[in-house]
């Protein structure tokens, strides 16, 4: 799953494809290196972003999703906008992915159950802002296992269908280094949930600390492309549904990688 951020303020390359030519641009590239997802969204989740306004987002993202669509691109919409959610579907999008497993807007999953579209539903504490505060667990493993399948239960209660859910553990969102190390490293819990499995560890701060002294300052985000691609290695190891990355290329020779190792076992 490519990223196609249509954001002026995302923390990895914010601003770089904000308009529509761009992203569209940016887009077919992904695609070409590999891609077979492009998720494209209108909303920085960053810790501390601001969130736009719904006519923001759908100015953003709907005319980026359409020609996507048309060029015939697998095209996911990364909203928590339940409208919005409807209007890409309209626009082309075959996927909802909502960062906040239907928490942040109540009619999401009404949205969802009736266009019948693949939802990826990810671990959630709160909006960007606030969430770093939530950065607290007794067990993370077991505790976002549990709170993905409570998700997961809400959501076919509401009229989604087991077989239309992706669960996303939520790396970065609400959690401190050790947290998403953790989730790593116990992958196979979260594919235990018996569901698709979407891992979102690309770029992510936690990558940019590695290898940096105590109090120094963190790689930049387009540094981190080698460290995205050994974890991408995990996830497949781990036998995950997919990976959202930023950089294509390397995730596709990383699970290339994988592919041929595990056809020699």
């Amino acid at each position: 799953m490519g990223v196609v951020n249509v954001t002026p303020d995302s923390f990895s390359d914010g601003g770089m494809w904000f308009s529509p030519g761009a992203a569209v641009a940016h887009g077919l590239d992904l695609l070409e290196q590999g891609a077979n997802i492009l998720d494209v969204g209108g909303e920085s989740t960053r810790p501390g972003a601001q969130r736009p306004d719904e006519e923001e987002e759908l100015r953003r993202i709907i005319p980026v999703i359409r020609e996507l669509s048309r060029s015939g691109a697998r095209v996911s919409v990364d909203t928590m906008r339940g409208s919005v959610a409807g209007l890409a579907v309209e626009a082309g999008a075959s996927i909802v992915n909502d960062v906040s497993g239907g928490l942040a807007d109540p009619d999401m999953a009404r949205v969802v159950a009736a266009a019948g579209v693949l939802y990826v539903v990810m671990h959630w504490r709160g909006h960007s802002d606030l969430m770093q505060d939530h950065a607290s667990y007794d067990d993370v493993v077991g505790d976002v296992c549990r709170a993905l399948s409570d998700r997961v239960a809400d959501l076919c209660g509401l009229g989604v269908g087991r077989d239309q859910l992706i669960v996303d553990p939520g790396f970065g969102f609400a959690k401190l280094p050790e947290h998403n190390w953790s989730l790593l490293a116990h992958l196979d819990a979260v594919q235990s949930l018996g569901l698709p499995v979407l891992v979102g560890t690309s770029r992510k701060s936690f990558l940019g600390a590695l290898g940096v002294p105590e109090g120094g300052a963190a790689r930049p985000p387009a540094q981190r492309d080698a460290a995205t691609a050994a974890t991408t290695v995990i996830a497949g190891l781990a036998g995950a549904w997919g990976v959202r990355v930023h950089d294509v290329t390397s995730s596709v020779d990383a699970l290339r990688v994988v592919a041929a190792v595990e056809a020699a076992r």
